[in-house]
């Protein structure tokens, strides 16, 4: 949102107060607070009719310094809250130096406050410049209707690059973009977006947090091209600066602070297939699907029934459509059988039609207007109803009907919708329906989620979420939502995704292939490298099936080989999926996060980091011409063996059963020895590849089980690699790939603890 005409003028009609003169400071033992005038105070005869604005300083955490400037105080807090942990910090309050600069430290994080002159607050981490407010920068606005917001201008250093926001499908760096933090189902190709996170991170070593569950506003380098704005609505505002140095640490503690990414179960990550959409199907359907990916030798992991499964006009009332699966129980015996998981789909509506309507009516569990009615729309499901989480008895109506699907046989729930979310309505807890807009999805997932791991316990429990904002990343995984089926939605699907992970979320996914329309062979075949080295893998559309067969039997080869080459990746991807859920690291990583002293990383979309090691650059094109940037170092491709050295963009050319899928060099690779599930003992016959070591060398590699992790130390002196197991009684195996300086070489069938030497 806009308050100014240019830079010197505001809106017409619109007032804003900015602090000017500073009248007073008052030091405690972990605040800071500074009370400012709007205008100059020359006399005592000033500070009457003169409004302050109040700013205070204070911190939860080390690195992380809050920010809180008030006007009017008495105003009335409905909530709701974002639930943020906070630790004792190490905050240092000192008074005013000779310069009138008074500071307020967090660990390596200060802020440096002038109270003489200009206002400033200048933010150091490790006395390094960050960013500033500036004598322009905060604002108390009165519009032309008389409505009432703050806002706060953070100065942008010269090539400065802004991430994040949530799940955002246009450009990946967001200067120049004015961005609303405001849930809607608007597809993958609009500004708008399920996963609004109000939350954004610079290229400069920091972060910041705006801690406002409704409408937060930003104006990156656009009201003010040499500043960030964020605006919310009322008299205060609060915001949080966090420190790095790097990316990663960054993330580090933004999701110590809003939560961190569960640990997901193994089989989650092996390849999912839907019913898709408004495809007809039953179980016939289903079983043959899924025996004709048996018999095509592509490993399936995950079943997914989705909204039909339900009788149409009754979404939702978890019933399953006797007419289409008259026995429900025995079907999801048949398919468990075959080694399968079940995932149904699942939203937060009622519908008039539902047997659970006048039930959640008369009780009290649906959102309610002003006048007592319920809420209704006919808008997706006729006269359907919301579901009030903000009631602890409908938490329980609602997910005591999951548990029934829970006891049939059913492992996990795509939780569709929750984005749009009324505010003429009255919430049973009297939250502010403005602030509760954005934050319902935390409420719907936290319940489904809270119930699987009741059910299921810690570990066990996965989602396939669309909506979300801060702290949904506690509640995996979440899909891209609904795309279209070209290769522009491919690319705009990646970028949703890479902003999605600078935004603390660990896992990503998305419709293989594009939700909406049919995708050519060609769209589908790319997109099936690409989502089968994404986090997680779904096929899954609206209007048509997404079994490979249906395109040609190419397509059928490449999805055999990229899910078995993603089952044989199983050991390296769960430890990724261990760093996201131990540091908040993604599991894909943009390459600023991995590179971010590299100049030539800062602005690339196309490509990603899947974990530390593996760089992937979907192809999105038919004729297979793809440009890949390499950062320094010589690279390894993992399908082909050939070496390319960085730092540069290089062109090549792949047929659909390749992309560039290069390895980090320096790079130590566990590979499982199965590639038939995800869920194997991956340390029985595990084989380790290693990569470009360089002499000196020595690293860890740790590869998660299910008795206790593994480690691999490895080192390099010289012409020799050395291998040390720690933790495992399984037989495994070296491969050192060839390299610049040698010729690589192999130890095979090395028992347990044992020590290996390999000359090189």
């Amino acid at each position: 949102m806009k308050f100014t005409d240019g830079y010197w003028l505001p809106q017409p009609g619109t007032t804003i107060l900015r602090p000017r003169d500073v009248a007073d400071v008052q030091l405690g033992d972990d605040t800071l607070t500074v009370w400012s005038s709007t205008a100059p105070l020359t006399s005592r005869g000033d500070t009457l009719n003169r409004p302050l604005v109040t700013v205070t300083f204070s911190s939860p955490m080390d690195d992380v310094v809050g920010v809180r400037i008030e006007h009017f105080q008495g105003g009335v807090d409905r909530g709701p809250h974002f639930d943020l942990t906070t630790q004792p910090a190490g905050v240092k309050v000192e008074p005013a130096d000779e310069d009138g600069v008074a500071t307020f430290t967090a660990g390596a994080l200060t802020a440096r406050v002038r109270t003489r002159g200009e206002w400033s607050v200048q933010f150091e981490g490790d006395g390094r410049h960050l960013t500033a407010s500036t004598p322009r920068s905060i604002g108390v606005v009165t519009d032309a209707k008389g409505d009432h917001y703050v806002h706060e201008q953070l100065t942008l250093g010269v090539g400065e690059h802004v991430y994040g926001l949530g799940e955002r499908f246009g450009a990946f760096v967001k200067n120049g973009q004015s961005v609303d933090i405001w849930n809607a189902d608007g597809g993958t190709a609009s500004e708008q977006a399920y996963k609004n996170v109000p939350f954004y991170l610079s290229d400069q070593g920091y972060g910041v947090f705006v801690d406002h569950p409704g409408l937060v506003s930003y104006e990156v380098g656009t009201e003010v091209v040499s500043r960030t704005q964020f605006s919310v609505a009322g008299e205060s505002l609060q915001y949080y600066v966090i420190y790095g140095p790097t990316p990663k640490d960054v993330l580090r503690r933004y999701t110590a602070l809003t939560g961190r990414p569960a640990r997901v179960p193994d089989w989650s990550y092996g390849l999912w297939l839907s019913t898709s959409f408004t495809t007809s199907y039953d179980e016939a359907t289903v079983t043959s699907f899924v025996d004709g990916m048996a018999e095509r030798g592509i490993p399936l992991s995950v079943f997914h029934f989705d909204c039909f499964w339900m009788r149409e006009f009754h979404w939702s009332d978890f019933t399953w459509d006797p007419a289409t699966f008259p026995d429900p129980e025995g079907m999801l015996a048949r398919l468990k059988a075959k080694g399968l998981r079940i995932c149904v789909w699942i939203n937060p509506y009622i519908a008039q039609r539902s047997r659970l309507f006048a039930e959640g009516r008369e009780r009290g569990y649906l959102v309610k207007r002003a006048d007592g009615s319920v809420w209704q729309t006919d808008l997706w499901q006729a006269g359907m109803g919301l579901v009030d989480f903000t009631n602890p008895d409908a938490v329980r109506w609602y997910t005591e009907e999951l548990r029934t699907l829970l006891g049939q046989g059913v492992d996990c729930f795509k939780t569709d919708f929750g984005e749009r979310i009324p505010t003429d309505v009255v919430w049973h807890d009297g939250t502010d329906p403005e602030r509760m807009h954005n934050y319902y999805t935390y409420l719907y997932n936290k319940a489904v989620w809270d119930l699987l791991v009741e059910e299921r316990g810690e570990g066990e429990a996965v989602l396939f979420a669309r909506s979300a904002t801060v702290g949904g990343q506690q509640f995996p995984v979440h899909w891209g939502g609904d795309s279209e089926s070209t290769f522009a939605s491919m690319a705009e699907s990646l970028r949703g995704g890479l902003s999605l992970a600078l935004s603390g979320f660990g896992y990503w996914s998305h419709d293989i292939g594009g939700f909406e329309g049919t995708p050519d062979p060609a769209v589908f075949k790319r997109w099936l490298a690409f989502g089968l080295l994404s986090s997680h893998s779904r096929l899954h559309g609206s209007d048509s099936y997404r079994v490979p067969w249906a395109f040609d039997d190419e397509a059928v080869d490449v999805a055999r080989d990229f899910t078995r080459l993603k089952l044989r990746l199983m050991p390296y991807l769960a430890q990724a999926g261990v760093e996201a859920h131990e540091q908040g690291v993604p599991v894909m990583r943009p390459m600023v996060l991995e590179f971010p002293d590299d100049r030539g990383a800062r602005t690339v979309d196309t490509q990603y980091m899947l974990g530390e090691q593996l760089l992937v650059a979907p192809v999105f094109s038919a004729d297979g011409e793809v440009d890949v940037y390499v950062p320094d170092g010589t690279w390894t491709s993992l399908l082909s063996g050939e070496q390319v050295t960085g730092p540069r963009w290089v062109r090549e050319r792949h047929g659909f059963d390749s992309l560039p899928l290069y390895v980090r060099p320096g790079a130590v690779v566990p590979f499982a020895a199965r590639e038939e599930r995800p869920d194997d003992d991956w340390l029985d016959g595990l084989t380790l590849r290693v990569f470009g070591l360089p002499d000196g060398h020595r690293s860890v590699t740790r590869v998660p089980s299910a008795g206790g992790d593994a480690e691999f130390e490895v080192s390099r002196q010289g012409g020799t690699v050395r291998v040390e197991a720690r933790g495992t009684s399984s037989p495994w195996s070296v491969q050192v790939a060839p390299s610049a300086d040698g010729p690589g070489g192999a130890a095979h069938a090395v028992a347990g603890q044992a020590v290996v030497e390999l000359a090189v």
